[in-house]
């Protein structure tokens, strides 16, 4: 389905809804609109600190651990 078609599917639905439940629609499309832009901006605070000098020192730090160090002995 195209999106306008989907909007208007959705609106013809919300349309029969009572007053109450129209709220409840809202809140829940606010918090999912609220999730994705979150979402968004996290991709690019990710894609931010990849490409930035800020944390290149980690690259040239030797390894302090290795997986011997994980294992669990008895």
């Amino acid at each position: 389905m195209s999106r306008r078609q989907l909007l208007a599917q959705a609106l013809e639905t919300i349309n029969k809804l009572p007053e109450e439940r129209i709220s409840e629609v809202i809140n829940f499309a606010s918090y999912m609109l609220k999730k994705h832009e979150e979402a968004i901006l996290q991709k690019g605070i990710e894609r931010l600190v990849e490409t930035s000098n800020a944390f290149a020192f980690l690259h040239d730090e030797e390894d302090l651990y290795t997986l011997d160090d994980l294992k669990e002995r008895y």
